[in-house]
């Protein structure tokens, strides 16, 4: 499910910065080789900081509310997890920056890319579906930075988490060795053609260098079925978080039954509420000893920053469709937020540390 599509030349203009205290938390964006995408990978990392650096404030725009770091802050001394983070169809790795300094606060170390082809400015249905383009992206960021003579030394390589949302969940569920299902994924969009993923691969249009363009319409049943059905496990992987995770319907159960990683999923929505897209209960449920949580007054876009005043007026003049900042008959964006970090960093302290 996508989480939108629309956040693109925004998400680059920043609003005046305040002067704020020295913060904890340490931000870097660093490149990552990754041979499968011809490119490095853009990707940022929080950590557990010492003093220095600068003040920034991460993700902040004329949408989006940041949240603050200390850019290029030397990494405090000692002995780290790592969580990888994956976001939703159509955003970017800054849009869970709310949720990465609070887990490097409590010391962890933080990282997650802007995954190419489903990012914002950068988005097309057809790589919408390519899972494991994404899946090798953090397989890739494991390596990078467990071998990297600066974090090498800061990071457990038996501690190593995910953290995904929306098409990051589906990411994050292939990671810990489910497997997507084309059939039944096909069938779930054929039958659910309001879903926003769905109507997503009809649109005929994408987004490629901030600009809308022409994209084709993307047939599920013709697409490639073996790397759409591959295994792409890693091993490395030792707990999953996974927050309305996109394909909930398409995982087939033999291959969630063979699940051994800790697993937590969280669906944004009060009980009747969730959309089938990302419904997970189910799911969880053939996954040996997974937990899963609701979080009322929720729904699929309370995941993303908390947004300013006047954003959804501002989205809706121009042209967003998509309901990001729209709060009615929600709880306010921060509670859910609070709701969401504490079983977050829960689950990743009972099973990371």
């Amino acid at each position: 499910m996508r989480s939108t599509h629309f956040l693109l030349a925004l998400s680059l203009c920043a609003t005046a910065m305040p002067v704020f205290a020295a913060d904890p938390v340490g931000i870097v964006t660093v490149p990552v080789v990754s041979p499968e995408r011809g490119k490095d990978l853009s990707v940022t990392v929080w950590y557990p900081a010492a003093e220095g650096g600068s003040d920034t404030l991460v993700g902040d725009n004329r949408i989006f509310t940041g949240a603050p770091a200390r850019r290029d802050a030397p990494l405090l001394r000692g002995h780290f997890p790592l969580v990888l983070i994956s976001h939703g169809s159509g955003s970017r790795a800054e849009g869970m920056a709310w949720i990465a300094a609070q887990l490097a606060e409590k010391g962890f170390i933080v990282a997650g890319p802007d995954h190419p082809g489903t990012t914002s400015g950068d988005s097309t249905p057809i790589a919408t579906p390519r899972i494991w383009e994404r899946t090798q992206d953090l397989t890739n960021i494991i390596t990078a930075m467990t071998t990297s003579p600066k974090w090498q030394l800061a990071i457990d390589p038996g501690k190593i988490g995910v953290l995904g949302f929306s098409l990051g969940g589906s990411t994050g569920l292939e990671l810990i060795g489910a497997r997507a299902d084309l059939p039944t994924y096909a069938d779930y969009c054929d039958q659910n053609t309001q879903m926003m993923d769905c109507q997503w691969f009809a649109g005929g249009f994408g987004f490629v260098d901030g600009k809308r363009v022409a994209s084709p319409v993307v047939h599920l049943r013709d697409f490639d079925k073996a790397h759409f059905e591959q295994s792409n496990f890693d091993p490395r992987i030792a707990s999953a978080v996974l927050v309305d995770p996109g394909l909930a319907t398409s995982f087939q159960a033999d291959s969630l039954r063979a699940i051994r990683v800790p697993t937590t999923i969280i669906n944004l929505g009060s009980p009747g509420g969730v959309p089938v897209a990302v419904y997970s209960y189910k799911l969880s449920a053939e996954i040996p000893g997974a937990h899963y949580h609701q979080i009322p007054g929720a729904n699929h876009f309370s995941f993303l920053p908390v947004c300013k005043p006047g954003a959804q007026d501002l989205l809706s003049e121009l042209g967003d469709v998509d309901p990001i900042c729209d709060g009615k008959g929600l709880r306010d964006r921060a509670e859910v937020h609070l709701d969401a970090a504490n079983l977050i960093i829960e689950a990743f302290e009972a099973t990371l540390k």
